[in-house]
Formats: C-alpha cells, structure tokens, sequence
C-alpha cells in the first residue's frame, strides 16, 4: 500500500487493538504495587496481570530475557497488522544499532558480548555477527551495512570505541529520519527532530563534563534538531549557555539539571529528565482515537513499561530499597 493512500481510517482495526491491551498496561497503580510488594514473587504477580509470563524463581538474567522476549513479541505481533511497516521499523532500528555497537566492540577486544545483544531488532543478530565476521554485509538493510563498516573501520584505525559509537548514533537518527519521512505522520517525523536534540544536549553535557573540546563534541553532533551544530559549537564554552540553547518544552527540565551535572552534579537526573522529556513529547497524542500516533505511543509506552519491569524486579533481586528505585524510574504514559 502506497503512503499517499494511507490515511487514519487504515488504523481503525490496530487501534482498537491497542485500546484494549493498554488496559492491561503497567500503569502508576500497578508500578507502586510492584514496589510495595512484600517479595520479589509478590512484584512478579503484578506483571503476571499485564500479560507478561511468570517470571518468579528467574535470576537477574533471566529476568532480562523475559523481558526482551516480551518486547520483541509486542513488536512482532503489531508489525503483522501495521498498515505502514516502516513505523514498526523505525522503533526496531535503535536494536540494531545497539547490536552494532556490542559486535564491533566484542571484536575489537576478542570477546563475545552476547548476554548484552536484543532480539528486538530487524535483523538477527547472529546475521549481523557473521557480517562483520566475514566483512560481507550484502544481507544487512543497506543503511545501517554502511554504519557497520564505517564504525569498525574507525575503531580499527583509532582503538576509540567512542569515536565508533559516534558514527553509529549518526547513522540511526538519520535512518530514523528517513523511515518516519516514508511514513504518513507528522508526528514520527517530530519526534525525530527531538531525539536529535535530546541527543545533541546529552552530548553537550557530557562533554562539558569530562572537560573535552569543542572540537571532540563536534564529532559527537548530529544534524537535524532544532538546534544547528554550529550554535552548539559556539555555546559550547559555557555550561548555562549550552544548556540554554535548549531551554524550551519538553526539554527545559533536562536542560536545567543538564547544566548542574555538566558542572559535576547528578548525571542520573539529568538523563532521568531526558527520558521523561520524550515521555512529554509523545504523550500530546494520547488522546487521539486512532491513527498511526496511536502506534507511536504505543510502541513507546511498551518499551518504558519494559524498562520499569526490568529496573523494579532486578532490583528487588539486588536488594535495593524501593525509594531508591523509585526515584530512578521514568515518568509513566498511563
């Protein structure tokens, strides 16, 4: 089906889909119940409610698979019925740049680094290893072969592994930008812009923080924000004037802590208002009924109430206290 006769009627049936599982959802009630549970098999019921397998007597490994299952499951299950696949595609794409970016390391460094490699991808991850393996990238999505081979050239020319990761996060913000462009939906192609921006602020404080030169940021920048790189780059001598730059909602929060932990303040909350930011981005779209926003949120509120599962059930196992897990989890969509 061509994009220019996709329109939000096409949507009707995956939204009334979605509509009835986000019922099930782990929302603020069900979270601070896991939280208050009395054992970590208390907190694992709670999720059991949601649809996710029971994940009692399982290790922090296991848990981590359980959950990655469920995710990939998710994105499985509503790519069969998606009128427009390169939305599905566009979610999936940040696990194989992950992916990417394990491989190349493990090599770089003789090691396997599977325990840290995510199903939820597009393509197998064991496809992507025997690439890189062989050097033959012909059955890899053109766009990111080209990621892949760029990035193991630099760690191999420069043993920088974040010189590689650099070139890696390029290249996915632009093939999330060209997938949303194929899509039928301003909004996909916004939050495009803004993860480009939350990425551009990242990698302003975190420069700032460990007092590189503008120069080493400028390879960290990627076009496409709200903000050009040029801008960035004159700021850049100046934590406030930075942070400044992107001193506007949704990020005006993460930009205010950003310029504390650029000075040595928390980093944690910088990146906890970075997160949330995103969460204020997408939530505009809640109330639409149907449509390809209605996927979008979706597929965002899926992963944060995986990465909330995963943050409160391991560290049950770890023993951390429920207030300090609490204070590190992300704001919610429901």
């Amino acid at each position: 089906m061509s994009n220019k006769t996709i329109r939000d009627k096409d949507y009707l049936y995956l939204s009334a889909l979605i509509s009835a599982r986000e019922v099930n959802m782990l929302n603020r009630e069900k979270t601070e119940r896991m939280l208050s549970a009395g054992s970590f098999g208390d907190a694992v019921k709670v999720l059991l409610e949601c649809g996710y397998e029971d994940m009692s007597g399982m290790s922090a490994s296991q848990v981590e698979d359980a959950l990655a299952r469920r995710r990939a499951a998710v994105f499985d299950d509503i790519s069969r019925s998606i009128p427009e696949t390169a939305l599905t595609d566009a979610f999936r794409l940040k696990y194989d740049y992950h992916n990417a970016k394990v491989l190349i390391k493990a090599q770089g460094v003789g090691t396997d680094g599977g325990y840290l490699i995510s199903a939820s991808g597009r393509v197998n991850p064991d496809t992507m290893k025997n690439a890189l393996l062989t050097e033959d990238y012909r059955f890899l999505p053109v766009d990111l072969a080209h990621a892949i081979a760029e990035a193991a050239g630099i760690l191999a020319r420069t043993s920088n592994p974040q010189l590689a990761d650099f070139a890696l996060d390029k290249a996915y913000l632009a093939e999330f930008k060209k997938l949303a462009g194929s899509v039928n939906c301003s909004l996909l192609k916004d939050y495009a812009v803004f993860l480009t921006d939350s990425a551009n602020l990242r990698a302003g404080v975190r420069t700032l923080r460990i007092g590189q030169s503008p120069e080493f940021l400028k390879q960290a920048l990627i076009n496409g924000g709200t903000v050009s790189i040029e801008r960035i780059i004159a700021a850049a001598s100046s934590a406030d004037s930075l942070t400044a730059l992107f001193n506007s909602p949704p990020l005006d929060r993460a930009a205010a802590l950003g310029a504390a932990a650029a000075g040595g303040g928390s980093l944690t909350d910088f990146e906890l208002a970075c997160d949330n930011a995103a969460v204020v981005f997408l939530s505009r779209a809640k109330l639409k009924g149907f449509g390809a926003e209605k996927v979008i949120v979706y597929f965002a509120a899926v992963e944060n109430e995986v990465m909330t599962a995963r943050m409160i059930l391991t560290g049950r196992l770890s023993g951390i206290k429920p207030e300090v897990i609490r204070e590190r989890l992300r704001d919610s969509y429901a």
